[in-house]
């Protein structure tokens, strides 16, 4: 099976500009995004969709999770941010290894889709 985008960016295969990485996720910027500030957060072990996660998931989704607003604090949004997951196609996901998008650095609306 080859790899997605992601593990080819966590494998340092694909150039990103990384804001955060640690043992058990990698942050990137996104190349096309949606608000002036929008990176992605990736968990290092594969799996396509939230949907696909497993009870033995819980610790590093709750990771993620924790993760996210530390990021969004050191870019300066630690109040003011949206995370988003698609989970399949039809919710606009496009590379599938599970990931949150950070957003922020614009005023949000609702609902968001």
């Amino acid at each position: 099976m080859s790899k997605t985008l992601f593990e080819k960016i966590i494998d340092r295969e694909l150039p990103a500009t990384i804001v955060y990485e640690d043992e058990q996720c990698i942050a990137f910027r996104d190349i096309n995004p949606g608000a002036p500030t929008h990176i992605l957060l990736v968990p290092r072990k594969p799996m396509p969709t939230l949907g696909d996660a497993t009870p033995e998931d819980q610790n590093l989704l709750g990771h993620l999770m924790l993760t996210a607003p530390k990021i969004a604090a050191a870019e300066g949004f630690g109040d003011a941010f949206r995370l988003v997951v698609n989970n399949g196609a039809a919710a606009g996901q496009s590379v599938f290894h599970l990931h949150l998008h950070i957003l922020a650095g614009r005023p949000m609306k609702w609902p968001p889709g």
